[in-house]
């Protein structure tokens, strides 16, 4: 199994973000709701219009852990979503598939998207899906330097798992042999 990287630059965030904007609305909030959420993708993918709808917080329970998940929605994530539901039913899939049949996006179908706007922006990281959970994890603990916050955040058992998680751990130790020399 290859592991995944948060992607730290901000700068390329804007880039991806410009490319996935040129596919249309949906690609880009489902990028722009990864990295701001922290949901893995199997849970964003599940959403429907009424899971955000007039809501404050995002109440899921995970795909993965079974665990309960309630994720408050600021206002500018809010602003993006209540644009991007104008005119969609309650029950539908926030991400749908273009087929037409009320199916949310695949997985598959998620990674294609972003790896293909990852690729066009010129990103060298190992990208994947859970990259979006990883990027908002590192960028969170930057701003915040708050590991016990994320660690709740991400439901891990410690605070080690979470720094390992978003890369903290990979980027002290390469600081640290930078200009390490005997």
């Amino acid at each position: 199994m290859e592991f995944v990287q948060p992607i730290r630059n901000k700068e390329c965030i804007e880039k991806i973000k410009t490319e996935l904007k040129k596919n249309g609305f949906r690609d880009w909030l489902l990028f722009v709701a990864g990295i701001n959420t922290g949901l893995r993708i199997s849970d964003l993918l599940q959403l429907k219009v009424k899971d955000i709808k007039d809501r404050t917080h995002i109440e899921i329970r995970e795909a993965k852990t079974g665990k309960s998940k309630r994720f408050f929605i600021n206002d500018n994530f809010k602003s993006n979503f209540n644009e991007y539901i104008q005119g969609m039913k309650e029950e539908e899939f926030l991400f749908q598939s273009r087929k037409g049949d009320n199916k949310p996006l695949t997985r598959t179908q998620a990674y294609r998207i972003i790896n293909e706007a990852v690729r066009k922006s010129g990103v060298k990281d190992r990208i994947g899906t859970h990259t979006l959970r990883k990027t908002f994890g590192y960028h969170h603990y930057q701003q915040y330097k708050d590991v016990a916050v994320l660690q709740d955040i991400f439901n891990h058992s410690a605070p080690s798992v979470t720094l390992r998680y978003i890369g903290i751990n990979d980027d002290i130790i390469d600081k640290t042999i930078k200009d390490f020399s005997l």
